[in-house]
């Protein structure tokens, strides 16, 4: 994996039920887990028609170095936005990770 493909920046959180308050509510916490350089493989939105309608779905695929410990339940904070893991994909014998994510609606 050359360095200099890797242009993009990327923070990969992770999410915590957190603590309860004094009513007894816990509010969900995303933490960061770790903020990488990555590349951009492939960019693409389609349309489905789904049963309330009409939806768009944007699909990225990042390549990055190799992070041990990163699951589908992780979401990718990237340009403002939030993406939804969707499959985790080691390259080689740990040198990289390929991660497939659909942007969070």
């Amino acid at each position: 994996m050359r360095s200099g493909k890797l242009d993009r920046t990327i923070r990969i959180d992770r999410y915590s039920a957190g603590v309860p308050d004094d009513f007894g509510t816990v509010e969900p916490v995303w933490t960061a887990l770790a903020t990488l350089r990555a590349q951009i493989v492939q960019a693409s939105t389609e349309e489905f028609i789904r049963a309330y309608g009409a939806s768009d779905e944007t699909v990225v695929i990042f390549r990055t170095r190799w992070l041990s410990g990163v699951v589908n339940a992780d979401r990718i904070h990237y340009e403002d936005g939030y993406y939804n893991i969707k499959e985790v994909k080691e390259i080689g014998r740990r040198n990289g990770l390929e991660l497939r994510a659909v942007r969070a609606a």
